[in-house]
């Protein structure tokens, strides 16, 4: 890597204070991106949708996730490494004030896409943000932090969605967003270093990767694990509403089981990552992320 692709100086201090920006980051990345999963009934109500179209909410922001994250690292090559985290950051604080204020079921499509556009950027770019940020010695570490935004979403996201859905309604749940993104926003202008743009990166090289047999089968795997975890959890509320009976509260306890126990499997994937991120220490081929 030349030292033209390096952030800027900065204290430890401030390099940590930038992780835990990404880490609140992906905290509401998730929280954002799962929350009409816990309030798909009256979301389908208020809108005159079913939950199975409602439910399409969580799949648009998917699939424009996997678009985004094919095509914007290439874009991103092109600038200051900040300007696009921050700038995606705030496409979901737009996509939030939609999603709350959205007046019919094609609105709401339409903001949750902007949500899966950041999304998807924010992944393609976080890891190798990180990289770049932090001492190599640190990478293990500074990952672990930044994950465990997701880890913390994942647990308390849905049940807390779920609470404040019966209280102040979904839209007010939304709405309860928007300004602590606001504040994540303006938290990563103050840490985020400067890092200047690199190479430019092609999706064919992406692509590329596929024709590796064990990346293939790799992908596939993330693919269908993924998959058949999402069609379960993304329809989870109505099921439990009309086959078992559930009230708000019980629906909520349930919700949190789900998501202390997806806590328990990430605090345990981030030991191990402290322990074989980098097996091949000095012999590795692949380079250092730009």
């Amino acid at each position: 890597m030349t030292s033209t692709t390096m952030p800027r100086t900065t204290s430890p201090r401030q390099t940590w204070s930038a992780v835990g920006s990404m880490s609140m980051c992906v905290a509401m990345l998730i929280a954002s991106e799962f929350m009409p999963v816990s309030l798909l009934t009256p979301i389908a109500t208020d809108l005159g949708a079913t939950p199975g179209m409602a439910g399409q909410a969580i799949s648009i922001s998917g699939l424009f996730a996997v678009l985004a994250s094919l095509l914007i690292p290439g874009v991103a090559s092109r600038f200051d490494r900040r300007n696009v985290l921050m700038a995606l950051t705030g496409v979901m604080l737009a996509s939030l004030l939609l999603i709350a204020s959205a007046p019919n079921f094609g609105v709401l499509m339409a903001s949750r896409a902007l949500l899966g556009i950041t999304v998807g950027g924010f992944w393609a770019l976080a890891t190798a943000t990180i990289m770049r940020m932090v001492p190599r010695e640190s990478v293990p570490k500074a990952l672990a932090v930044m994950y465990m935004g997701n880890a913390v979403a994942t647990a308390l996201a849905a049940p807390i969605g779920s609470y404040l859905g019966a209280i102040i309604g979904w839209r007010g749940t939304f709405w309860a967003l928007a300004p602590i993104v606001a504040v994540n926003l303006a938290w990563q202008w103050a840490s985020l270093p400067t890092m200047p743009p690199g190479a430019a990166k092609r999706a064919g090289r992406i692509f590329g990767l596929l024709k590796r047999r064990n990346v293939a089968f790799a992908m596939l795997g993330v693919m269908l694990t993924f998959a058949g975890a999402f069609a379960t959890f993304t329809y989870l509320r109505p099921f439990l509403e009309t086959m078992t009976g559930v009230t708000v509260p019980q629906l909520s306890l349930l919700l949190l089981g789900l998501g202390v126990a997806g806590f328990a499997g990430t605090a345990i994937a981030s030991t191990l990552l402290r322990r074989h991120l980098f097996p091949c220490s000095g012999g590795c081929r692949w380079g250092w992320p730009q």
